[in-house]
């Protein structure tokens, strides 16, 4: 393939550094608005839907998307939008049963959820998957970015009279350096308001290049004309060729991709978490979907239909056998000018850092839930206040945001050895979401699934899921729908739907025997030695699983012994777990949600309908957390003592920014006035003398 180096002038370098600056110094600003781990995390449950919109926009179309989807546009045309297009089929999932569940739990991360819907061995699994998963995103990330700006380099340079040579892997490290800086400090306010100017700056550029690239063809006409017939259709074929058809298409981005996108994708999550209420997470989920989604689709992969209409036309200037990952920046730096190419390219990085700043943030947030304080809680005996204990943990989650930046770059060494980005992102997805997009949506919209379902799941269907990559052959095969076997990538698609199939066999097997698996318990539990049988059994499934994971025997052998270690697993999962389906899905499955607003609120739900008010802020000397406004204003909100409110400045370009969450307390007479504490207030940052509005939540 053809390689290409030293693009771009230094016009465009000085703007990309420009922009680098700026976006660094931007996102350390909003420090100041992260009082507590919440804010760092989750920006204080506090924004607008349009705010978190523009982020998700930003988050979803800079994970890879420019460099991923200009490449299948330039290998398969228009087809390359059906792989945009698949958070269609599942979003109305989402905004109904997943995204009221996360925020009326107020649960803090995923694994979080799986305590809560399963047991603490459960979480302690879920936060291995979702770690690993978060990383390798991460990885994808940083491999993206490098091979975006890899063209724009030199082969080599001499710095302070020491010779460098450019390679992929320097590059990462330095790009990590830059994206950790701001994003340590910062946190989720920063991300999400640094992700609203890269949202609207990318949108823009990849509109930009549509039209300037028909611009350097000669118009749509021509551009039109010179695409070859195959790259008009919107549609793959169904199953072929084996590495871009429908079929795998659907399996892999759409299920395996894109449930595990909405559903696990912390990064994702946490924006939902930020908004203020669940009202306004839907409506930036619809208007995403509904409006954003297509037109994404159309930015991100016109690069790759330009490039191939270039091709035809000039050889000479794009070449057929151009690098598939160069192409964006390729056709960027031969239709711009001095100065546009360093603007496309900065927003090209501001695409891929919004979705890296996101990860990163996110995989912080799961290791301070689920991994630094079970481990406090377990071995520290010093008692400290709640601001003491907030500080330490804020803290704590800086310098794990530093060292899961660094676990990111050495992620990318095997993604890395992938001929496409889209490849590596397809492997990804394909071997590391369908435990856990299984177990998430199970969880939820089905009652009758326990935690042995789950830990089986976790555990067997992982192992079966190797299986699958060293058997390839004989177990995919089965599956593969008319798809011919490439000996170099094997099923790179069809994986996806063997391992979601593994996965939910499993689960699905598990939980219509849970009868059986509860009579037999109970007959071990008669035993005097049931305490060394079932250590017996729990040592045998963890050495069945590691000679699963290093393939030490045959196929038949291996598939034998799998069998047997999952009645072992669900036996100890029964032993050695306390669940109950009543405890354990009130309020956690998608048929309890009236039950979860119940529990958030603390009471019995208001549902009347209120208005919208605007008031000015008095400061109480009162200690508790409430907020007390007239009789008039209470009955204009159709509120009563004790119900939650969102009070926020009135300024509505601040998307929220500056607001709390609180309780009305009794009532006063004095109309237009709500009386404060100075915690909402510094909670806030409000302003004196700036107009507050006021709205009953719940």
């Amino acid at each position: 393939m053809e390689v290409h180096h030293s693009l771009g002038t230094s016009t465009d370098w000085i703007v990309m550094i420009v922009y680098f600056i700026a976006i660094m110094v931007f996102g350390s600003y909003f420090g100041k608005y992260n009082r507590t781990t919440t804010d760092f995390f989750f920006g204080g449950r506090r924004f607008a839907w349009w705010l978190i919109a523009m982020s998700i926009v930003a988050t979803g179309v800079g994970s890879h998307s420019f460099i991923k989807y200009s490449a299948k546009g330039f290998t398969d045309g228009f087809a390359s939008t059906m792989t945009y297009m698949n958070d269609w089929f599942f979003v109305p999932f989402f905004i109904f049963g997943w995204l009221p569940i996360i925020v009326y739990t107020r649960i803090r991360s995923i694994p979080e959820y799986f305590e809560k819907r399963f047991s603490p061995g459960t979480r302690f699994l879920a936060t291995i998957l979702i770690l690993l998963y978060m990383i390798g995103y991460v990885g994808i990330g940083f491999l993206t970015m490098g091979k975006a700006i890899l063209p724009l380099l030199p082969q080599d340079f001499t710095l302070l009279g020491i010779h460098f040579q450019t390679t992929l892997m320097g590059l990462v490290i330095v790009i990590a350096l830059i994206v950790g800086i701001y994003i340590t400090y910062g946190g989720q306010t920063a991300v999400i308001f640094t992700d609203l100017a890269q949202g609207f700056i990318l949108i823009f550029a990849g509109g930009l290049v549509f039209f300037l690239g028909l611009d350097y063809i000669g118009g749509f006409g021509l551009f039109w004309d010179l695409l070859p017939t195959t790259w008009k259709l919107p549609l793959a074929h169904f199953n072929s060729p084996p590495g871009f058809n429908f079929v795998g298409i659907f399996w892999q981005d759409g299920v395996a991709g894109s449930v595990g996108f909405l559903f696990m994708n912390m990064g994702l999550v946490m924006r939902f978490m930020a908004t203020k209420s669940v009202d306004e997470g839907r409506k930036a989920a619809t208007f995403n979907i509904l409006f954003m989604l297509p037109l994404s689709a159309i930015v991100v992969g016109n690069a790759g239909w330009i490039a191939k209409a270039i091709s035809v036309a000039s050889p000479d200037v794009v070449s057929p056998n151009t690098n598939p990952d160069a192409v964006f920046v390729v056709v960027a730096n031969i239709i711009s000018y001095p100065g546009v190419f360093g603007f496309i390219m900065a927003a090209l990085t501001a695409a891929l850092m919004s979705t890296v700043d996101t990860l990163l943030n996110a995989t912080a947030a799961v290791y301070i839930n689920d991994i630094h304080r079970p481990a406090k809680k377990w071995l520290s005996k010093k008692v400290m206040t709640w601001k003491e204990e907030d500080k330490q943990e804020l803290s704590a989650a800086r310098i794990a945001t530093v060292i899961f930046t660094l676990m990111g770059v050495l992620a990318v060494i095997p993604f890395s050895a992938f001929p496409t980005v889209y490849e590596a992102h397809g492997f990804f997805h394909s071997t590391l979401t369908p435990p856990l997009v299984v177990a998430i949506f199970l969880g939820v919209f089905w009652r009758k699934f326990t935690n042995a379902s789950v830990i089986a799941t976790f555990v067997v269907g992982v192992a079966l899921m190797v299986l699958g990559m060293y058997y390839p052959r004989p177990l995919i095969q089965i599956f593969d729908h008319g798809t011919a076997f490439d000996p170099k990538h094997p099923y790179t698609y069809i994986g996806a739907l063997y391992n979601l199939f593994v996965c939910v066999f499993v689960g699905v097997l598990t939980t219509v025997t849970r009868d059986c698996q509860t009579k037999i318990i109970e007959k071990i539990k008669t035993n005097p030695n049931h305490k060394s049988i079932m250590s017996g059994i729990t040592f045998v499934s963890g050495s069945i699983f590691v000679m699963i994971i290093f393939n030490v025997t045959t196929l038949p052998i291996l598939l034998a012994l799998t069998l047997v270690m999952l009645v072992f697993v669900v036996l100890a999962s029964n032993y050695y777990s306390k669940y109950s389906e009543g405890t354990h899905t009130e309020g956690l499955t998608v048929w309890g949600i009236a039950k979860a607003k119940e529990t958030f609120k603390g009471s019995k739900v208001n549902d009347r309908d209120g208005d919208v008010i605007k008031v000015n802020w008095k400061l109480q000397d009162d200690a508790d957390d409430l907020m007390h406004f007239s009789k008039n204003d209470m009955a204009k909100m159709a509120a009563d003592p004790g119900d939650l409110v969102y009070v926020c400045d009135a300024r509505k370009y601040l998307g929220g920014l500056k607001s709390v969450h609180s309780t009305y307390g009794e009532p006063h007479n004095e109309d237009g006035i709500v009386y404060i504490t100075q915690e909402h207030i510094d909670q806030g940052q409000f302003v004196k003398d700036k107009i507050l509005t006021a709205e009953k939540e719940m």
